[in-house]
């Protein structure tokens, strides 16, 4: 069984005097992401010039600025002491997904795509952190090489910007251990190989094989080769943006919407559990608590929905079927695709939908959410509660795939159970504060910190973000970013205990 965030675990590997900041390194770190981002619009500059579009221009602009930046980062790293602790991994995490949104918000911004500061960081923001909402109202008036940097974004968000550079470049000697544990922060099952590095390889090629098999689906079922891979991009990131801006609707295909609604499942689940199944171990997969869980959540909310659409909205079974798989499969994996406007559902299905939201996928996917995993253990320990009032001398322990879960994991659990809960209901009130409807707040605040996509009412997945005002904007952005690294990552940059020598 994997581990919680556990504070003390900051010291793990030092001293306590040890375990102060290096900033030389962390710069010498951050130089080389930079760098690493710089390839990735260089990439998306190739794609502007292969359809002929002048747009290429202002990823080359992007491109300088990231490598001048990153530059005078490796240039202040210069004698950096090659080590890093676990506050080091939590600030290079932290500020790499923010230096990564920050510059990869230029192209939208220097093109005119998005001419907005504020609604290019959201859009930024909203691709790495796989959300998928937009402020875009005529998607398709953006170039290629935008298009493909939106999808890029999320793909790359999927696993992780940090476990994507551990798989690609050795850079990282001896921290690995402490970026991946800061980027991975939260439940996590058995490691698949001791060494971080191989692991994030075999997960990388895993994310890329599960890519590459969609694309082809998707060119068999109509799509362009452009559309199928940024699609694919989408899927498996659970991100959710189109190249259209009626999105898998625009294709009305249902071989399409049942293609991906397949592949945002599979991105769902516990990507390790496919490194078994490669290993030979398959039936590991459906040993998994986990994943049945995951499984039955969809099961039951596809069947209920099918059942509401056919005799309240009057669709046909086959169609009922497909848009409530399709709608359940993006919502609880915390994808942003949509081929029907859920506003029009009966309302009690809007509150199923918010529950697969707040589910999320299972841990060690790309999914967003609370994670069923804490979701299994919260509700195994209430279960044990209730038999506890009746025997007080019972030894009840919380069990997951036949092991006992510590007291210390569930105490972690209801933490952050309650820590998501309350960010909902700050977020929820912040948002009401700055003018925006309570459906529609509360709805936007649970998609972005579950890093979901479409919310209700005037945000739901018929319309896009843009009329949310712009403090209102930075507000989710934060909330995609808080979510994505799982609150804690990030909020202990706030906690002033970190900063000081003990």
């Amino acid at each position: 069984m994997g581990e919680f965030y556990n504070p003390d675990k900051l010291y793990k590997g030092g001293s306590r005097n040890n375990s102060l900041i290096n900033k030389k390194m962390i710069f010498r770190v951050l130089g080389v992401l930079l760098f690493i981002e710089s390839a990735m619009f260089l990439l998306c500059a190739a794609v502007s010039l292969c359809y002929g579009e002048q747009d290429y221009q202002y990823f080359l602009y992007t491109i300088l600025l990231n490598t001048l930046v990153g530059g005078v980062l490796l240039i202040c790293s210069r004698g950096a002491e090659n080590r890093l602790t676990r506050r080091d991994g939590y600030c290079i995490v932290t500020f790499t997904w923010f230096l990564f949104t920050l510059f990869g918000m230029l192209p939208f911004y220097f093109s005119g795509g998005i001419p907005s500061v504020t609604d290019a960081f959201f859009e930024t923001m909203s691709g790495f952190t796989t959300t998928g909402a937009t402020i875009l109202d005529d998607i398709e008036s953006l170039s290629h090489g935008l298009l493909f940097w939106r999808s890029l974004t999320q793909w790359i968000g999927g696993l992780g910007i940090v476990f994507f550079t551990i798989a690609v470049l050795p850079i990282f000697g001896g921290g690995t251990i402490q970026l991946f544990s800061a980027e991975a922060i939260g439940v996590t099952h058995d490691k698949t190989h001791p060494r971080i590095d191989v692991m994030a390889k075999w997960l990388w090629m895993i994310y890329a094989i599960l890519t590459i098999a969609e694309t082809v689906l998707l060119m068999i079922g109509g799509m362009s080769f452009f559309d199928a891979v940024c699609h694919s991009f989408s899927t498996t990131a659970t991100g959710g943006y189109s190249t259209k801006q009626a999105s898998v609707a625009y294709w009305n295909s249902p071989f399409i919407e049942y293609v991906i609604a397949i592949f945002m499942i599979l991105s769902g689940i516990n990507f390790s559990l496919y490194f078994m199944c490669l290993k030979g171990k398959g039936k590991r997969l459906f040993q998994d608590d986990e994943f049945r869980w995951f499984m039955k959540s969809v099961s039951i909310l596809t069947l209920v929905i099918t059942f509401a659409l056919v005799f309240q909205n009057h669709y046909d079974w086959e169609e009922a079927f497909r848009r409530a798989l399709f709608q359940v499969a993006t919502a609880h994996t915390s994808c942003g695709f949509a081929t029907d406007d859920y506003n029009l559902w009966p309302s009690f299905t809007w509150m199923l939908l918010i529950f697969a939201m707040l589910s999320g996928g299972c841990t060690g996917s790309t999914s967003g959410g609370i994670k069923n995993m804490r979701l299994m253990i919260l509700a195994r320990n209430i279960k044990n509660e209730f038999k506890r009032m009746l025997h007080p001398r019972a030894v009840l322990p919380v069990r997951v795939n036949r092991q006992v879960i510590s007291p210390s994991i569930i105490a972690s659990v209801n933490t952050f159970f309650v820590f998501y809960l309350f960010c909902i209901l700050a977020g929820w009130i912040l948002l009401m504060f700055f003018g925006v409807g309570i459906i529609e707040a509360m709805s936007t605040v649970i998609s972005s910190l579950g890093n979901v996509g479409p919310g209700l009412g005037a945000f739901g997945p018929a319309f896009s973000w843009a009329a949310l005002p712009d403090a209102a904007k930075w507000i989710l952005s934060f909330l995609m970013l808080i979510g994505r690294l799982e609150l804690f990552a990030v909020l202990l940059l706030f906690y002033s205990g970190f900063w000081e020598r003990r």
